[in-house]
């Protein structure tokens, strides 16, 4: 299913940068039927957005900071956010901002049964990334636009990349054995699906690869399998945890 999304950004809480590779990557998850940007436009640090706000046809929304030290954005954002829930107009939201205080907002839209997107910084508290179904960091946009354009530093690249820890290989391993059959293999997709849930900003880009079928064949700890899809042309690919014994013996 399609879904048709309500993209909901704080324009305070966010880098302007990059906002055309920010809604292509949207696009691979839903129709943006709703596009709107909060903030304060009278403020100079906005002004950078408003030329990439027609290039992209995202709606500003205009909030005043009326008290020093309070986010008015959040609020204007959040009541938005419930208008749209209760109009029954899309069947998800994307919620692009590194503030924590979004948390209960996707918390609640999840619970409404809104399939809820999360997009932001590395910094972005982890209270929110856990609220949403799917988390994405936008260095991870960042970085994918940079290569594209042949401009990506390799030092930017590095420091972009998670290292696989042990207990990044354990998430796997146990996902794999909570979808194993009686073999010890498991479709991949249904792997992938399964990390997702468990872990929102697991993504395989976020350590250098653009696919989980790469990512796990680099750790080493996996047996990988083609099979063929009666459906379609594409195979299918299955996945089971080695067997340690084996792996000893070999050495």
């Amino acid at each position: 299913m399609n879904l048709n999304l309500a993209v909901l950004i704080d324009g305070d809480n966010i880098p302007s940068a990059h906002v055309k590779e920010m809604m292509e990557e949207i696009a691979k998850y839903g129709n943006p039927t709703i596009k709107r940007i909060y903030g304060d436009w009278t403020k100079p640090h906005l002004s950078k957005w408003k030329n990439l706000l027609l290039q992209n046809a995202i709606t500003p929304i205009q909030q005043y900071a009326y008290t020093t030290g309070k986010n008015a954005t959040d609020s204007a954002m959040i009541i938005d956010a419930m208008d749209i829930l209760y109009s029954e107009k899309v069947n998800g939201f994307c919620l692009v901002s590194s503030d924590s205080d979004f948390t209960r907002l996707a918390t609640r839209l999840r619970e409404a049964g809104m399939q809820v997107i999360g997009i932001g910084e590395r910094k972005t508290p982890t209270p929110f990334i856990v609220a949403c179904d799917k988390f994405i960091y936008v260095e991870i946009i960042r970085t994918q636009s940079e290569k594209k354009e042949g401009t990506d530093q390799k030092d930017k690249a590095k420091e972009s990349i998670d290292k696989i820890t042990p207990k990044v290989i354990n998430l796997i391993a146990t996902t794999i054995s909570d979808l194993s059959d009686e073999d010890g293999w498991a479709f991949l997709g249904d792997v992938g699906s399964l990390l997702q849930k468990k872990q929102p900003n697991f993504d395989s880009r976020n350590y250098g690869f653009e696919k989980l079928t790469p990512l796990i064949k680099s750790i080493g700890h996996f047996d990988l399998e083609q099979r063929e899809n009666p459906k379609s042309r594409h195979k299918l690919i299955f996945v089971k945890n080695k067997d340690k014994r084996k792996a000893r013996s070999k050495k």
